[in-house]
């Protein structure tokens, strides 16, 4: 790593150190505009961290900095209240509740049937209490419980996702290293402001999720498909979604890691099959409110269609099995191609058009997109999953308004994102030619 390199890196380190601490501050007053200036200048320094790491091979000095400014904004933001996101209160009164030998698919938390479980501290901040069952897939309860067991805290919670964490750091390092890369780039995860707020402030599960698909890509890289399947399918089972990564995972004739992926996901979903459909919880009620359904108002991409007068009365459901079509056209390129050499890009495509096409209203849906950063140049990667943060200027509703304020705040993340992506394609295609 050359000495300018070196200095911006430890610059940007000290910077994202004193950011951190500046937006507990505004955050303990509850002054969130001012809070979000200082994440998102916060995402600024990150990327001159970025281009510090990207080449060059770091010492073992320079790797021990990275994990320990990491840690030490983590250490800072577990110990504060949840501010962005109730999520991790519905986490621990799941675990609290399969605890009791109670289906957690079963009932609202406020049905009667679960009163003597309630208590003054989580039972009153689960958000849509009287209203949902749990959206969690297995996997997500089966850590609920896990930590529950050893602390029924909101604070144990959040600190159990930076130990996820922790095991992604770790596992970067190996396939970073197998692949030949530097090293250092760890730090375009472990540094991102994205995780920081979203797992160390509000303790969202997909730190999970996050560890078992670098888990499969560590078990990809090593040849052990059936050890691949598994993790992508603690990945599914913790949310649906990473399941979009199994045709590039796949090797060509290798029917370990679909084997194990399938027989895996029966197996999770078995010790709550009694009480039948009903075991994917709020998912179907979680798509009609976030406007996923035939209205489409959550869409993104769907409502910029619909000022084409042709499209104007394009469906949610038309457009939907038109992003199943794109993501299984995608699939089949990917499943028929040798993706040997290119199998980190072929994901990334996967995961990132998945996202484009679904476009989340949350921030921690882009998380997982930060680990194929690591591996693939991309401004367009970079822009998306630091500019996501400004979807909290969208109040939550309880059905998507398609109105003149979410249009903006989504055409900022969505627009530059394009540009770069064609400026990404431009730059990997004529890496491409240069090398052939």
């Amino acid at each position: 790593m050359s000495r300018g390199r070196l200095i911006a890196l430890s610059a940007s380190g000290a910077a994202l150190l004193a950011l951190t601490g500046l937006a507990l501050v505004f955050q303990s007053r509850d002054e969130f505009h001012r809070f979000l200036c200082v994440a998102l200048i916060q995402a600024a320094v990150y990327l001159v961290a970025v281009w510090s790491v990207w080449s060059g091979a770091p010492s073992r000095r320079v790797l021990f900095a990275i994990a320990a400014i990491a840690a030490l904004m983590r250490i800072a933001v577990v110990c504060t209240p949840p501010y962005l996101s109730t999520d991790v209160y519905r986490y621990v009164w799941d675990g609290r509740v399969i605890a009791a030998g109670i289906n957690p698919y079963r009932y609202v938390p406020a049905d009667p049937q679960l009163e003597s479980l309630r208590d003054p501290d989580i039972f009153p901040n689960i958000n849509r209490g009287d209203s949902a069952v749990t959206i969690y897939p297995p996997i997500a309860e089966a850590i609920f419980l896990a930590v529950t067991r050893v602390s029924g805290s909101v604070t144990a919670m959040k600190a159990a996702m930076v130990g996820f964490e922790i095991i992604t750091f770790a596992l970067l390092l190996r396939v970073l290293a197998v692949e030949g890369l530097p090293v250092g780039r760890v730090a375009v995860y472990a540094w991102h402001p994205l995780p920081l707020w979203e797992f160390a402030g509000s303790g969202h599960i997909d730190a999970a999720l996050i560890a078992l698909i670098v888990a499969a890509l560590w078990a990809v890289r090593r040849g052990r498909g059936g050890f691949a399947g598994l993790f992508l399918a603690g990945a599914t089972l913790t949310k649906l979604y990473p399941a979009v990564l199994l045709p590039a995972l796949y090797r060509r004739w290798g029917w370990a890691l679909p084997a194990a992926f399938a027989a895996a996901i029966v197996v999770g979903y078995l010790p709550f099959i009694g009480i039948g459909w009903r075991v994917f919880g709020f998912l179907p009620g979680y798509a009609g409110e976030e406007g996923f359904d035939a209205a489409g108002t959550g869409f993104y991409l769907l409502g910029l269609l619909r000022q084409v007068s042709p499209l104007a009365a394009l469906s949610g459901r038309a457009y939907a099995a038109g992003a199943v079509v794109i993501l299984v056209a995608l699939a089949a390129i990917v499943f028929t191609r040798d993706t040997t050499r290119s199998w980190f890009a072929a994901a990334t495509v996967l995961a990132t058009t998945f996202v484009v096409l679904v476009s989340p209203h949350y921030p921690w849906y882009f998380a997982w997109l930060i680990v194929f950063a690591c591996f693939v140049p991309s401004f367009g990667l970079l822009w998306l999953t630091t500019a996501c943060l400004l979807l909290y200027l969208v109040p939550v509703e309880s059905q998507i308004a398609r109105d003149a304020h979410r249009v903006a705040v989504e055409s900022i993340i969505y627009g530059p994102f394009a540009t770069l992506a064609v400026a990404d394609l431009w730059y990997h295609r004529r890496r491409a030619n240069r090398s052939s």
